[in-house]
């Protein structure tokens, strides 16, 4: 991998079965939710393209042909509004279709974030790539002209070269539910590494700044995941392998600007849903 190389690559782990929406996603991708009129899968691709990611790969499984269909032309749809109003609704996505590659493989079990990410290196090769967590809707700073948590961290990348997660400060009792850094403070709201522990009780935790689901990684990533032992449940964590890397190289953790919602569970769902109504369509 040349150091200087360019992030070009996305991924987007998908196979998960979304089971704290049931039963809308008994038969519906949890990624194809609406946030209004936008499926989530929908904004996340766009955060990719904003921060000039055009490869994106889905790691997908069972049930997740909406997906793809998604990204795809509807020619009934199409032809059916075509010169109307409504085709004015179809400006976005088709923007997406018409700037971005799409790749999709399958991961036949569910074993952790970790394996998906592994699952996904015959799409990257010996690239950088970008991770994004669909269920963690990032929106940008108010400021304008401000771009979402992606695009920071490519931008962090683009001066460091190494691999780059996104964090934010979470009330100490959350803890358990996070991955969970420590390390030290470089420049304001960026991190180098020195520990993480996946998901500590409060009391255990080393700090309250906890993992989102944004990352920049370097290829060697990909070693390291198969050096890890799965965990609990059988579970290959993503953490692991991040804190076996920054034992041996930089690795940074960046405070990003502008706000996320847990779209994973339904209060995050609501609340991202009042956000973008009130600023999209009030």
């Amino acid at each position: 991998m040349s150091r200087n190389a360019p992030l070009r690559k996305c991924l987007f782990p998908v196979a998960g079965y979304g089971t704290r929406f049931l039963p809308a996603t008994k038969a519906m991708p949890k990624e194809m939710l609406p946030i209004v009129n936008k499926p989530l899968i929908q904004y996340g691709v766009e955060e990719a393209l904003e921060a000039g990611l055009t490869q994106v790969g889905f790691i997908t499984g069972r049930g997740k042909r909406a997906i793809a269909d998604h990204f795809d032309t509807s020619y009934e749809l199409e032809h059916q509004i075509k010169g109307t109003s409504k085709e004015a609704h179809l400006q976005d996505i088709r923007k997406l279709m018409d700037s971005c590659d799409f790749m999709f493989i399958r991961q036949r079990e569910m074993l952790g974030l970790g394996h998906a990410i592994l699952t996904g290196e015959p799409m990257i090769g010996d690239e950088p790539f970008a991770v994004i967590l669909a269920d963690d809707l990032c929106a940008a700073p108010v400021e304008a002209k401000s771009r979402r948590a992606l695009a920071q961290l490519v931008d962090l990348y683009n001066q460091h070269h190494c691999t780059i997660i996104a964090i934010e400060e979470v009330p100490p009792e959350n803890t358990s539910s996070y991955g969970v850094i420590s390390g030290d403070e470089i420049e304001p709201g960026v991190y180098r590494i020195t520990d993480m522990v996946e998901k500590p009780a409060p009391k255990d935790a080393p700090s309250n700044l906890a993992v989102i689901g944004r990352y920049v990684l370097t290829p060697d990533i990909f070693e390291y995941i198969r050096n890890t032992p799965p965990g609990a449940n059988g579970e290959v964590q993503i953490t692991d392998a991040l804190k076996a890397m920054a034992q041996d190289k930089k690795v940074l953790a960046v405070k990003f600007k502008g706000q996320r919602f847990d779209c994973g569970s339904i209060g995050g769902f609501v609340d991202a849903t009042n956000y973008y109504y009130q600023r999209d369509f009030k």
